[in-house]
């Protein structure tokens, strides 16, 4: 058991701006709330860790504005380590606009992530980074980034989080250098480019690809951690859910510092999954 483990975070930090209708409100231009609040993957799931106890640095790219300079102070306030992030002269920190129904489901969402999109491997501060026990990478990474992380013999253990459907495929060249990856079951299929008909199919399909430990969720349906220690599968628990922006984030940053601090593996799943249901919430 590892008492005081350090993860890197690479990936999305951006300002998420959540829209919301009310209750019964109809028509494109219905009344309800919008908040504003700290995003992405690779910034949720560092803040998650933090509130677990573990040390965590955030490398990602920002503007070099406001919002960006806000954003570092955030995370410092929060525990995690900002001295990894890029600020880029000429681009705006990004955001994330999303539109939920009243229950929570997304309708839809725009991302703005053009400082992201101009980071570059020769950009990442691989000298400065402290020892870590896990690397954690988001498939928002531009692909050369990717892969850039994953050809690295002198590493720390690769875990990746597939994002999306949509971005997941960036993972497919790398998957047999992952020592860890979360996705749900429809961004494994794009990673497979395979039907698949449950979490345990879908992560015994990853882990036959090369990945050496595959989670898998499957919203309300059983989710699956198949690896060298075999296979768990368990349903997570039943209950309305207020909004489904950052669930998996929240799964994985519980999951993973469950691992790191000795969890089993039924043990880490339950970890993650009760995770997600107090975010749900």
């Amino acid at each position: 058991m590892n008492a005081s483990p350090h993860v890197v975070c690479f990936g999305a930090a951006h300002w998420d701006v959540i829209a919301r209708a009310n209750p019964g409100a109809r028509g494109a231009d219905a009344p309800g709330l919008v908040v504003t609040r700290p995003g992405g993957v690779a910034l949720n799931v560092a803040l998650g860790l933090a509130a677990a106890g573990v040390a965590v640095t955030l490398v990602a790219a920002v503007g070099d504005d406001a919002e960006g300079r806000a954003l570092a102070a955030m995370l410092e306030a929060a525990g995690v380590s900002a001295a990894g992030l890029i600020p880029y002269r000429g681009a705006e920190t990004g955001r994330y606009v999303g539109i939920e129904r009243a229950d929570g489901e997304l309708i839809a969402a725009v991302a703005d992530l053009a400082a992201l999109d101009a980071m570059a491997p020769a950009h990442l501060p691989l000298d400065a980074l402290p020892p870590a026990d896990a690397w954690l990478i988001d498939a928002n990474l531009p692909a050369p980034v990717i892969r850039a992380l994953a050809m690295l013999d002198d590493r720390p253990p690769l875990m990746a989080d597939a994002v999306s459907e949509a971005k997941a495929a960036k993972l497919r060249p790398i998957l047999a250098r992952l020592d860890r990856l979360y996705c749900n079951r429809a961004e494994a299929e794009a990673i497979c480019a395979a039907g698949l008909n449950a979490a345990r199919a879908a992560a015994e399909a990853l882990a036959a690809r090369g990945v050496r430990r595959a989670v898998v969720t499957n919203g309300p349906l059983p989710a699956a951690d198949v690896g060298a220690h075999g296979h768990v599968t368990l349903s997570p628990d039943k209950g309305a859910v207020r909004s489904v922006t950052g669930l998996g984030d929240a799964l994985i940053a519980a999951h993973l510092a469950a691992t790191l601090t000795g969890a089993r593996p039924a043990e880490a799943l339950a970890a993650g999954l009760a995770a997600a249901r107090r975010r749900a919430a």
